[in-house]
């Protein structure tokens, strides 16, 4: 099959180049697909660059995420059928033709998506719902802030959080930017660049719940505009990893820290995931109050043309690849 390979094992988006490599066989369990869309992620960037390697027994193809059809099935498995429909997430083997995955992960496609847009949801999907819904515990009538609102988390976690009935504040990067965000949804939406983002949050009555992707830059702020009983949900570190942390006003609100990775959790945790995932926003997806919205689609063969735009910061939404 044709996939995307790292030459040199790391470098820059120049170093993706499609080879040809062994289709991937199928084990107990695991259910082959024929991927007709693969989602690109920061995650595939950062183990691009050298610093993100694959979980034990993942593919060290990069793509986290896929939509196709299932093309075979392994032993054990019950629920799918040769020629199925499928979305599913991955620990890695995406950036290629065919990918193989515990069967456990894969999810049907939601009626009314396309398969390059169904590839925009598992790793979105699975990460908002964990870290805003599960760790984050947001509820109907609180206020969650939504930071890197243009990426495709931030859209996701603007629809999913009006789903279910909560008031979104969000951040961007650009005038442009934040307009669209409020045009996805988000009840406030700021321009990031543009100053200080602190006080008209503040000013707007503060947050139960923040989403960070931003780290460092934005740690002080968050914990500033956060409610007493509030909730500061890391889900990636753009900026740094390394905080000072004031604990007198983190007792003095109560406040509760939570950060957690998506990719090397057990196959059972994943596997629960996807079961609530199914149960409780798929059907938001299908009455249409969460759509994938998809910035670009470019064909396999331009998987480094798909990281450098997304590295420029000037998407909006997902870029999806179509073997």
């Amino acid at each position: 099959m044709r996939a995307i390979e790292i030459r040199g094992g790391k470098g820059g988006p120049d170093a993706l180049a499609i080879e040809h490599i062994p289709t991937p066989t199928v084990v107990q369990g695991q259910i082959l697909i024929r991927v007709r869309g693969a989602g690109v992620n920061r995650p595939d960037i950062v183990q691009r660059q050298g610093f993100y390697p694959p979980p034990a027994g993942a593919s060290h193809i990069l793509g986290l995420e896929v939509a196709g059809e299932v093309a075979a099935i392994g032993g054990g498995v019950t629920r799918w059928t040769v020629g199925d429909p499928v979305a599913a997430l991955l620990p890695g083997g995406g950036y290629a033709e065919f990918a193989v995955v515990d069967a456990r992960h894969a999810l049907p496609i939601p009626k009314g998506l396309t398969m390059v847009q169904a590839a925009a949801l598992p790793e979105t999907v699975f990460t908002v719902w964990s870290n805003v819904f599960e760790r984050g515990r947001l509820v109907a009538g609180e206020t969650v802030l939504i930071h890197g609102a243009n990426s495709g988390i931030g859209v996701t976690a603007i629809q999913m959080a009006k789903a279910c009935g909560a008031r979104v504040f969000a951040t961007a990067r650009g005038a442009e930017k934040a307009a669209r965000a409020k045009q996805t949804g988000a009840d406030i939406a700021i321009d990031a660049s543009a100053g200080d983002w602190v006080e008209p949050v503040k000013a707007a009555g503060g947050a139960d719940l923040v989403l960070d992707m931003v780290g460092r830059d934005y740690f002080e702020g968050n914990i500033e505009v956060l409610k007493p009983e509030g909730r500061l949900s890391v889900i990636a570190t753009l900026t740094g990893h390394r905080v000072e942390l004031d604990l007198r006003k983190v007792m003095l609100k109560r406040l509760t820290l939570t950060a957690s990775t998506l990719r090397a959790r057990e196959a059972d945790e994943k596997a629960r995931l996807a079961r609530a995932i199914e149960e409780r926003v798929w059907p938001w997806i299908e009455a249409g109050k969460v759509s994938p919205l998809i910035d670009k689609t470019l064909p396999l063969a331009e998987a480094g043309a798909a990281h450098a735009w997304l590295e420029s910061g000037s998407h909006f939404g997902k870029v999806v690849l179509t073997p």
